[in-house]
């Protein structure tokens, strides 16, 4: 087994290239400032709301005690499940994207206190996993397990998971503040993993059975620098469905590989199977490699899968996931609505995965899938008062049934099982590295957002400011000031709802089609446009003060899901700009649910500045009426009924 693994991986490697082109580059976050309006009050409540909530109840339930424990600075027993290490990573990582967006010396002194307790608990050789080293080596119940021996059940154990999340609150708290101490955590693990698991005679063929620490191991890489942490990457990849001499965990006996994405090798997979969120960070990791290294057998699989899981699997939230067994997706066009799955972590993984396919490609249907999962998917899954959150989000509820882990009708303050709470306070506060990109001279702007930003091209620096009262309108404000005078070509995306295209392929798609032509000024004067594989291009030399506008209009829109998801047949969802609405019985008499609407019924937009954190309302004009908010503020005043989709009528 061993020779053979050696052989693949070499002949895997000998295959790749290094990419030629400089490919497109995130902005740091640092250098993104969000200054007013509907995503800085949503950082802003996530830094003073969700942060410390977060944290205060991985103190309340034992997940921070189990570093002390762990590294013999208290006694106890351990207390949780055998990933929520990980949930404590999470949590300092979106402390330390906090920490780059608005700094706080209380903050930064707390995260220093961590690292301490995780530094003494990781053992002298690097292994860190504090099940384990509070447990010694167990077989125990499922909800204990760490196995007979370090990594003999990766597949069920999350020990490669939660140094995964390690890693990636290692780098960022090493942006942030520049100290290596959580760094050297890290990597102390990362160089154990080197030498214990590989294709070298004595090391061992390992699977990881919930994928994170590809997407990790390469951020490690960037950071140092030690290609040892990309080949491992590469490894964990490559031995996908290779495996056939592993132990099996009890989750593989009941679901299969499929579940674990192990049912093949990746060059030869085509679909989204399985788990949703181990899936979608492996494919995240395979597009992320494709970003350093160039390789057609990859790219081929994971644009086949894209394919796959966004045409054919996917809500109109965005959110993926249908199948609460196995939290999985499930077969092409199954998308039922009110016990939809569509976990919040999920929506997560949707979001990075997304990200990196654009950075790879350049294409902006990735960014508009982005933006629609960014809006709906994620940002339902937080509260607006930022301390309670959904697991699951169905897309109709009849305020009653719960199910699942998160519930179908209630949010709430904590789950034992906190992978999605965790998950939302650490991606929020690194939305404004989302917002801009850059290659050679060239500044994408992909995210509307009012904010201020420094970008450095190959030739000069240029700050961005944007103003903008976005989603609710879609007026856009750029002021480009450079450097220096300068040469460089500005694109802007403009986003697939303003060319009347719902969704990249036609899973859904808008009744009516017509569309009012995008208007731009420079400089107060009327510029014709053209767009560019969805893309607002526009190549002039810039001098400081420029300003460009951009009007998109934000008509009310009927959506028709594709005949092959047979629960939406005659029926339609309302959407406004990249926001989609739902209708929730607080606001139509207690009754949500038997709501229809018909072709030719028009809807009022109304922005009201004290409801629900400040929102635009739809009601409806005419003799049937119907009051509709955003999908992601359901659920905010109590269990009641909600419906995404309306009879047609």
């Amino acid at each position: 087994m061993i020779k053979n693994c050696q052989l693949i991986f070499l002949l895997f490697i000998t295959q790749i290239s290094v990419a030629q082109n400089k490919s497109i580059q995130s902005v740091p976050l640092k250098n993104v400032k969000l200054s007013q309006g509907f995503w800085h009050e949503r950082l802003e409540t996530g830094r003073n709301v969700m942060l410390p909530h977060v944290f205060h109840q991985c103190e309340e339930t034992g997940r921070i005690d189990n570093f002390a424990v762990a590294g013999g600075l208290q006694k106890g027993v351990f207390q949780g499940t055998r990933f929520d290490d990980s949930d404590v990573f999470k949590v300092v990582e979106g402390a330390a994207y906090s920490l780059q967006n608005h700094y706080d010396p209380k903050l930064d002194k707390y995260l220093d206190s961590l690292i301490t307790l995780f530094a003494a608990a990781q053992e002298p050789d690097g292994y860190m996993y504090t099940i384990r080293t509070i447990n010694k080596d167990t077989t125990g119940s499922y909800d204990w397990i760490a196995g007979p021996t370090r990594y003999s059940f990766e597949n069920g154990s999350h020990e490669l998971y939660n140094v995964g999340h390690l890693y990636e609150a290692a780098v960022a708290h090493y942006q942030a503040t520049g100290k290596k101490s959580l760094l050297d955590v890290a990597t102390k693990n990362a160089d154990h993993l080197v030498r214990t698991i590989g294709p070298k005679p004595g090391q061992m063929i390992v699977v990881p059975g919930h994928e994170e620490i590809e997407i990790a191991l390469l951020k490690l890489y960037r950071t140092t620098n030690k290609k040892e942490y990309l080949d491992l990457a590469h490894f964990f990849v490559d031995m996908r469905g290779r495996s056939d001499k592993r132990p099996l965990f009890l989750d593989e006996h009941r679901l299969g590989p499929s579940y674990f994405q192990d049912q093949k090798p990746v060059v030869k997979q085509s679909e989204a199977v399985g788990h949703a969120v181990r899936a979608q960070y492996l494919y995240a990791a395979i597009t992320d490699m494709l970003t350093i290294e160039d390789n057609p057998s990859y790219s081929n699989a994971i644009h086949k899968i894209w394919e796959d899981a966004t045409t054919k699997k996917q809500y109109v939230t965005g959110g993926v996931g249908a199948r609460e067994d196995g939290e999985a997706f499930d077969a092409a066009y199954v998308l039922p609505n009110d016990n939809a799955y569509a976990e919040t972590c999920a929506a997560v993984a949707n979001l990075i995965w997304n990200h990196k396919m654009f950075l790879y490609t350049g294409e902006s249907k990735y960014m508009d899938v982005f933006e629609r999962v960014l809006y709906n998917g994620f940002l339902g899954g937080m509260s607006i008062s930022g301390n309670q959150f959904f697991y699951v989000n169905p897309m109709a509820s009849n305020g009653i049934n719960d199910f699942g882990r998160g519930t179908g009708a209630t949010r709430h303050e904590w789950f034992g099982c906190a992978c999605c709470p965790t998950n939302v306070t650490r991606f929020l506060p690194s939305l404004p590295g989302y917002v801009y990109a850059t290659k050679a001279n060239e500044v994408f702007v992909n995210l509307f957002m009012d904010s201020e930003s420094e970008l450095k091209l190959d030739n000069a620096s240029v700050k961005i400011n944007q103003k903008t009262n976005y989603p609710w309108d879609g007026n856009v404000k750029i002021t480009v000031t450079p450097s220096q005078t300068s040469a460089f070509p500005l694109s802007i995306r403009i986003p697939g709802w303003a060319n009347a295209q719902a969704i990249p392929g036609d899973l859904y798609t808008y009744q009516n089609k017509e569309t009012k032509a995008v208007q731009v000024t420079i400089n107060g004067k009327n510029t014709p446009v053209t767009v560019e594989n969805g893309y607002l291009k526009l190549s002039r030399t810039w001098k400081s003060g420029d300003v460009v506008t951009v009007a998109l209009d934000m008509p009310v829109r009927k959506v028709l899901a594709n005949e092959k998801i047979k629960n939406n047949n005659g029926k339609i969802a309302i959407e406004r700009g990249p926001v989609l609405y739902c209708a929730e019985g607080k606001d139509n008499d207690g009754k949500a649910l038997s709501i229809a609407i018909s072709n030719d019924q028009n809807f009022n937009a109304e922005y009201q500045k004290d409801f629900l954190g400040g929102l635009t309302v739809l009601k409806s004009i005419g003799n049937k009426s119907a009051t509709l908010i955003p999908y992601y503020a359901w659920a905010n005043r109590g269990a009641n009924e909600m419906t995404i989709w309306f009879e047609n009528k």
